[in-house]
């Protein structure tokens, strides 16, 4: 993964005493402005969708689709990876996630949406954090090991380094995740019903532009 030392515009970052202020104003102005919205959502929530992305600092779902608070259902973790359904011992937070979101708030969609510059990807590419101590990699190693199938074919054809390879595993990953999706009996159910739709999309952090991945063709085309 990317040096996380090395940042470059950290003194552009800011704190949590500054976040504090923010929300002061926010305070005195959204809260303020949106009033009856938040006493709708005193009473609960009812989003259509889920999306499940990266826990990246520069991919906000909720700016990128410009949505209010209340419509938008978000899990994000590292690399935007969904696991396959299991029933295993531990902690699963995303199935957790998956299974409120369908099975009790009703969503009609759920996106999985990857981005450019994923360090989760590239560690997945570059296994580099495999063999780490627990606390110092091994559980981000252990997390993208989910990828390593997927990882042969493109390691093979572009090399595990560059922006070509990257890419080709971002993408690959969503493609992973809809399919460790539907491993999920809710999800198998509710898909061949039509009451609900997955969906794969990718946001390019170098330009901006949302794709969205057709399903039939396997392409990310520009939304």
């Amino acid at each position: 993964m990317p040096n996380p030392e090395n940042h470059g515009s950290d003194a552009r970052m800011k704190t949590f005493d500054e976040m504090i202020d923010g929300y002061g104003r926010f305070r005195e102005t959204d809260w303020q402005h949106q009033r009856e919205r938040w006493e709708e959502l005193r009473e609960g929530q009812s989003p259509q969708v889920m999306v499940i992305s990266c826990s990246d600092s520069r991919v906000d779902p909720a700016q990128i689709f410009d949505v209010a608070p209340g419509e938008l259902f978000v899990v994000r973790n590292v690399a935007a990876l969904v696991p396959p359904f299991e029933t295993t011992p531990g902690r699963h937070g995303v199935s957790a996630a998956l299974e409120f979101a369908v099975q009790f708030l009703k969503v009609k969609e759920v996106v999985v949406m990857g981005h450019g510059m994923c360090g989760g990807c590239q560690a997945a590419l570059t296994q580099d954090l495999h063999g780490n101590d627990l606390g110092a990699g091994g559980f981000v190693a252990h997390w993208i090991d989910m990828l390593d199938e997927t990882r042969e074919p493109i390691a093979e054809k572009f090399g595990t380094a560059g922006r070509e390879a990257e890419r080709a595993m971002e993408l690959a990953a969503v493609k992973v995740s809809l399919a460790n999706l539907r491993t999920f009996p809710c999800v198998q159910e509710k898909e061949a019903s039509g009451e609900l739709k997955l969906r794969g999309a990718y946001f390019a952090i170098s330009d901006g532009v949302l794709h969205l991945l057709d399903e039939e063709s396997g392409e990310f085309r520009p939304a």
